[in-house]
């Protein structure tokens, strides 16, 4: 069977099951009230298939600032919908043999599906609402601005995969998974983002291989939240939640592959700057619906300057191996 058809044949599969869970659940109302989150899935799991940053980098700011729905429901949400969309990008990826790098597979994912426990079951208590969203935008700002900091620096080597850093590749890529499952458990997100810092900045494999990478381990680290929420105990997920899962999953299950397909051809510059305006427009839209309070504007501050400190101690970390 070739590519094609398996990959295609993965997101039927993904449809037929979904239409009968509809049908038999009599809930094709739920597009009256949730079609907004059908549109914002639509953008978001492109940007999921085709970034480093998975779906619930779109999901979250979008549902927490601009419709004020709970962070922990966003949180919820991503993963659910994340479970589907970088699954069947993840199809994609290895069906047509799109280079990744299986070292940082194996130990970052294994290190942060322990992470996402910790962080369901531990750190989320540790944020309100307000707080969460703050912390969110301005970590995915910092990375943003290391990156583009970092892309005007004369980079002579891109590898294809984690070579030789004296020993330190599995406790770093272990160390990366666990703290990015815990952001994960907080946000929905993080695991991506943090394993593709180090990959690029650290270890300095090429984004058009450190990205891929990135989806298939979000696709895993959602699929751990997901799995640990429903069955894990605690509070169960909010009814909300599974309506707008309902509604976006036939349209993640094509718009992550499509994502990954699209970026499979592009350069690194042109990935860093789809990255870059991606970060911004979710920094922007809080700066604009966000009351920023005094300890509001302290903790973005702070968040903003310990990220660029981590990303680019870990930039300068690759450089005694580049």
């Amino acid at each position: 069977m070739s590519k094609f058809r398996l990959d295609t044949l993965f997101i039927l599969l993904v449809w037929v099951l979904w239409a009968g869970a509809m049908f038999l659940g009599n809930r094709w109302g739920l597009f009256v009230e949730n079609w907004f989150m059908s549109v914002t899935m639509a953008f978001g799991s492109f940007v999921a298939g085709s970034t480093s940053q998975g779906g619930g980098a779109v999901a979250f700011p979008v549902m927490t600032l601009g419709f004020n729905i709970d962070p922990k429901s966003a949180r919820d949400f991503s993963m659910m919908i994340q479970s589907v969309g970088m699954t069947s990008a993840s199809v994609a990826i290895l069906c047509r043999r799109i280079p990744v790098d299986r070292k940082a597979l194996l130990f970052g994912g294994l290190a942060g599906a322990g992470g996402v426990i910790v962080g369901l079951e531990v750190v989320q208590y540790w944020f309100d609402s307000d707080p969460t969203k703050v912390f969110f935008v301005s970590l995915w700002l910092a990375f943003g601005f290391a990156l583009w900091r970092i892309s005007h620096l004369k980079r002579p080597v891109r590898l294809l995969s984690v070579g030789k850093h004296g020993g330190m590749e599995i406790p770093v890529l272990v160390l990366a998974g666990f703290a990015g499952g815990i952001i994960t458990g907080l946000l929905g997100s993080g695991l991506d983002i943090l394993i593709f810092a180090v990959l690029v900045l650290g270890f300095r494999v090429c984004e058009t291989v450190a990205t891929p990478t990135s989806v298939v381990l979000m696709a895993g680290n959602s699929l751990v939240g997901f799995v640990w929420r429903q069955f894990g105990g605690g509070e169960p997920i909010a009814e909300d939640t599974w309506n707008y899962w309902w509604v976006c999953v036939p349209v993640v299950a094509i718009g992550a592959p499509a994502g990954a397909r699209f970026i499979s051809n592009r350069g690194h510059e042109f990935i860093v700057r789809l990255l870059l305006v991606v970060i911004l427009l979710q920094f922007v839209g809080a700066l604009v619906i966000v009351k920023f309070t005094g300890f509001l504007t302290i903790l973005a501050v702070s968040t903003f300057l310990l990220g660029v400190a981590l990303f680019w101690a870990i930039w300068r970390w690759g450089q005694r191996y580049a």
